[in-house]
């Protein structure tokens, strides 16, 4: 069997096989309560066959959503369709994990199809908050700097959020400090020109996402894995590098984290990405091998070899796809057909799966 196919354990959750779902928002909520939409697009991706189902990021505080369409888990009202959602997860044979997070001043945006404009108050924005009063667009209003107890609210936010998903049943918690948004903007030097405590040095600047981190492990049993997802680089000068992603991905190890989900990107607009097949595996690769724990690859993974080949080569543990599954829900499905491995189709489905593999 191939490598993709194979189970992959953390702690005592054992993934089906390497193939995650990577987090992808839909903003498609009311008041940050998940619907229909959201149990037939998670649903359809666990009876595609993926191992690892992790639901869209999460705000942890209504000021924390990226627009007013994101999932949230600040009360406990979110919670119930939530609990069907993993539930249903589960029952297909696949493992439900949520992504905390919050957007800092990447908050109270447009959905993209709309334009994705900086909402104003009059269009019922809110007010945003970041390390710095440094907004992301040049001519927008200006996030507020967040006070030491505003940060700590954030912190105990994250905490309460982690203690819902436990409830609600999820197997896997990953904080997301990538794309730009908060616990990112803490980390980039581009956007963090604090002086206290939580800027201007590395120590200092990775400060909150050690201590965001602290407060999920606290509250989460031993058995149950915690992932990270960093923004390896900045992909502009003088911002968060893949140096300084392995450092941090050290620290975390040592806090309890069990892998680093990298991607890269996000911090600021006049960022140059080199975008190409596998375009971030480089990433994974660093921190796996300077870090010493486990990581998951990310970005333009399309197709069954060459997510094998990433195994392979032991660039990754893990194969996220995101695009990839949006075209097609049962790409699992499709790529152990592809690799001449024979996996567990949905009785439903057994009519159609292939009688002869195919093996390019």
């Amino acid at each position: 069997m191939s490598l993709l196919f194979q189970p992959y354990k953390l702690r005592s959750v054992e993934l089906r096989n390497r193939i995650v779902i990577s987090p992808m928002c839909q903003y498609s909520a009311t008041d940050g309560l998940a619907n229909n939409w959201h149990l037939v697009h998670l649903g359809s991706r666990a009876t595609g066959g993926a191992g690892l189902i992790i639901q869209e990021s999460t705000a942890v505080s209504p000021e924390g959503r990226i627009t007013p369409h994101d999932l949230g888990l600040w009360n406990d009202a979110q919670m119930p369709k939530l609990q069907e959602i993993v539930s249903f997860i589960h029952a297909q044979g696949a493992v439900a994990g949520i992504q905390l997070g919050h957007a800092g001043r990447k908050a109270s945006h447009q959905r993209p199809w709309d334009g994705g404009a900086l909402l104003t108050p009059e269009e019922g924005g809110w007010p945003t908050v970041a390390p710095s009063s440094v907004p992301f667009k040049e001519g927008t209003l200006a996030p507020e700097e967040l006070t030491e107890e505003g940060i700590q609210k954030v912190i105990n936010d994250f905490r309460k959020a982690t203690e819902r998903a436990l409830e609600i049943g999820y197997r896997v918690i990953e904080i997301h400090a990538a794309h730009g948004y908060l616990l990112h903007q803490f980390l980039s030097p581009l956007v963090n020109k604090r002086t206290d405590k939580y800027g201007g040095s590395f120590e200092n600047r990775v400060w909150i996402v050690l201590e965001v981190t602290k407060a999920v492990r606290e509250v989460m049993p031993e058995n149950l894995p915690l992932f990270v997802r960093v923004s390896a680089s900045d992909w502009a000068d003088g911002g968060w590098n893949p140096d300084e992603s392995a450092e941090l991905a050290k620290l975390l190890r040592d806090l309890g984290v069990d892998l680093i989900d990298v991607s890269s990107g996000g911090a600021v607009g006049h960022q140059k990405i080199s975008v190409g097949p596998g375009y971030q595996v480089p990433f994974s690769e660093k921190i796996r091998s300077e870090a010493h724990i486990p990581t998951g690859a990310v970005g333009l993974i399309t197709d069954p070899f060459q997510a094998e080949q990433i195994l392979q080569n032991e660039q990754a543990d893990l194969i996220l796809i995101a695009r990839e599954s949006l075209r097609d829900p049962y790409f699992p499905l499709r790529a152990a057909t592809v690799l001449g491995d024979s996996i567990h189709w949905p009785s439903q489905y057994e009519k159609a799966k292939p009688k002869i593999n195919v093996v390019k």
